[in-house]
This record gives structure tokens, C-alpha cells and sequence, in this order.
């Protein structure tokens, strides 16, 4: 848990609602889906991933489809080609999520938070409502309401793991948006292109700097980590879970030993990445056999746990939507690693000549003694 904010510093953040709002999913039928196709066979074959066929066919004898804005109950509905459908997702309450942020800096493009552990940024899955853009869609809408002013619509401009806290940058302008998207592409294009710098940071407009608490001992004091990285199927998420891969995209991570504790196998790192993969900084300490302590899902080499499809199939039971269970091995937003985006700093924001230095504070577990004696990497120019 992060120590009380600074009197300076201003926390936002409203509880949950037990149930959020469910949500509503329109589709319209072509002309090549619409040939002797029914209802429950159109949702099983373009939502696999959402039900199995008895799933749908119970949605639907729920009264959850509509089919231009008449509810049909009979699985065996033929569709019409153009014809508007409606699926009712019913509301459900989703998992127990923090939802207090603190403002580490805010201007007229600009809003930086500090996300806790547990929440998520964007909304998927099970996270429908409890999401940090929620929040951040109240916090304004009251601020709003309140001044009588535009309302704004800030939106988080790139993301942190569910499990990963520290600090998240959101644009307040369309303008702002742009720049910080091209901002954190910047580093990415650099190790795609192969020209890395073994500086990271430097010249770059943004630079990130993560401390993360990683298994076992880590002797050398610098480590540079060029593994690729890509997507490989996985049961339980949808679109491919990100694993080291040869034939994946280009990643680059450097890494500096801060702290060992040989007592409890333990290695207290600061990692700079240069370019922005999902879950990177997981998947290269686990790569170099030191996943993060905690870490429920990858292992040294950079891969899961394990493949094994778990998946109910159609003669099993389903979840009470009619949806699949939660597969019972690890998925990526599963949390119990200790991960902290500690420091970001923002070059010429805008072109204003502005520099933003934002530095959010450790939770527990990762603040030590011995940071005083951590070595610096060189700062950006």
C-alpha cells in the first residue's frame, strides 16, 4: 500500500456500486450471415469466446436478444439480412477493486495518476465499470457539473498491467492524445527499426522508470534484455496471451540492480523499457529465469505455468450468464506481483518547452534502505 498522499497532493475516487449497469452489444446482420442462419448460431459462431452454444441458446430464452427491437425467445429464430440485433449483457457484480487515486500532476492537457494495484485501466472481461476511466469519467463529470464548464473527456493514454501500479498518464485534449500516443510510440519504433540506445531514455521526449521486486539473485549490476515478443493462443483470453517469442516483435528492457536480498532470494531492480509491450517487463525478468516475486502467471523463460486447456465445453456447466467459467490456470490480469511505474519524465511537452517530472511514490514491499545508494541511470537530454 502507497503512504498517505502529500497535503499538495489531491485523491479522487467514488466506491463502486454492488452491481454495475450491464452493457448492450448491436450487431447487424449481412447478407452472407443471414443465409438460413439462426439467432443462437449467428452468436455462437461470431462470440465463441463469450458462451458456448448452450450458453447462447439460454441468453436467449432469457429474453436477452432482440431482433429489431422485438425480444425473440426461440433459439431458432431465422435471420433477415439487415436486421438490427441487440444482445442485453445482464448486470453482474464484477470483482472487489480499489478505486482511490491520488493526482500527481494536472494542467490544461494533462492529468497524471497514481494507479493502485487491483484496478483496472480500460474496461474488459469481468471490468466493465470498475476501471480507472471510470473514475476518471465521474471525477470530471463532477468538476463539470460543478463550474458549469466544457465537459472534458480525459482518457488514459497508454496502460499499466491490472497488478501494476504507479504512475498513469491521461490527455485532457485530442491534442494532447496525439502527442503523448506518438510519445510512447517513439521508443517502440526506435527497437523496430534496430536502432536501440543502450542509454534508453536518451533524446527521447518520455521516458518511464519501473522498480519491480524480482525472484532469486540477480549478480550482474546492469543487464540490457533484447528478447522478442509475441502472442500465442491461451485458454481464458480471447485475443492470445504474450509470451518471450522468437518470431515475435522487438523489445528492449535494461535493468540495474538497486538491492539483493540474499535472505529471501530476492533482487530489488529499477527497469527502463524503450519500447512498450504488453506485459514486458513481466515477460523479460521472467525470461532471464527471474520472474517477479508473486508473479502468478509467468515463469523463468518467459512463458505461463502451463497451456492446458481448461475451458468448459458445451456438455459442462457454464457460468450463470450463460458465459464460460474463468479458466483455473493464471491469466494475465491476475495480480501478487510487485510492479511499480516509479517515474516518468515528459521532454518538450506540447512543444512548449515544457519538462513535467513525475515520480509516484513506492508501496511498501518496494521501498528499502538501500535505495540511497542506488546508481542512476543517465538522465535524459
Amino acid at each position: 500500500m502507497s503512504p498517505p498522499p502529500s497535503p499538495s497532493q489531491q485523491r479522487i475516487g467514488l466506491p463502486w456500486p454492488e452491481l454495475n449497469d450491464g452493457l448492450e452489444y448491436k450487431d447487424i446482420v449481412s447478407s452472407s450471415e443471414s443465409e438460413l442462419t439462426t439467432v443462437s448460431e449467428f452468436y455462437f459462431t461470431k462470440y465463441k469466446s463469450s458462451a458456448p452454444l448452450l450458453g447462447w441458446i439460454q441468453r436467449i430464452q432469457n429474453g436477452q436478444i432482440q431482433i429489431d427491437g422485438e425480444v425473440v425467445k426461440d433459439p431458432n429464430t431465422v435471420l433477415k439480412s439487415g436486421s438490427k440485433l441487440v444482445y442485453h449483457r445482464l448486470p453482474w457484480k464484477e470483482p472487489d477493486t480499489p478505486y482511490s487515486l491520488d493526482i500527481l500532476y494536472e494542467d490544461d492537457d494533462l492529468i497524471a495518476l497514481n494507479k493502485p494495484s487491483g484496478l483496472q485501466v480500460l474496461p474488459g472481461g469481468l471490468f466493465q465499470q470498475r476501471t480507472l476511466l471510470t473514475q476518471l469519467q465521474w471525477w470530471f463529470g463532477q468538476k463539470d457539473s460543478s463550474t458549469g464548464a466544457c465537459e472534458l473527456h480525459p482518457v488514459p493514454v497508454h496502460r499499466l498491467g491490472r497488478g501494476t501500479s504507479g504512475i498513469l498518464l491521461c490527455a485532457k485534449t485530442k491534442l494532447a492524445k496525439t502527442k503523448l500516443a506518438a510519445y510512447f510510440a517513439e521508443g517502440t519504433s526506435l527497437v523496430g527499426s534496430g536502432n536501440l540506445d543502450q542509454n534508453c531514455g536518451t533524446g527521447r521526449k518520455l521516458t518511464k522508470i519501473y522498480r519491480a521486486l524480482a525472484d532469486g539473485i540477480i549478480e550482474e549490476d546492469e543487464v540490457v534484455i533484447q528478447q522478442p515478443i509475441g502472442v500465442v493462443r491461451y485458454p481464458g483470453v480471447a485475443k492470445g496471451l504474450y509470451v518471450a517469442f522468437p518470431e515475435g516483435k522487438p523489445a528492449f528492457s535494461k535493468l540495474a540492480v538497486l538491492a539483493r536480498d540474499r535472505q529471501n532470494n530476492c533482487t530489488l531492480v529499477k527497469v527502463e523499457i524503450q519500447s512498450g509491450r504488453p506485459h514486458q517487463i513481466r515477460i523479460h525478468l521472467a525470461y532471464i529465469g527471474h520472474p517477479l516475486v508473486g508473479d502468478p502467471l509467468y515463469v523463468a523463460g518467459g512463458r505461463p505455468k502451463c497451456f492446458e486447456t481448461d475451458l468448459v465445453d458445451d456438455a459442462a456447466g457454464f457460468a450463470e450468464d450463460g458465459g464460460y467459467r474463468r479458466p483455473n490456470q493464471p491469466v494475465p490480469g491476475d495480480c501478487g506481483y510487485h510492479l511499480h511505474a516509479h517515474q516518468v519524465e515528459l521532454l518538450n511537452l506540447l512543444n512548449t518547452n515544457k519538462v513535467v517530472k513525475l515520480v509516484a511514490p513506492l508501496p511498501t514491499i518496494l521501498r528499502t534502505s538501500s535505495e540511497a545508494q542506488e546508481k542512476s541511470l543517465p538522465p535524459a537530454s
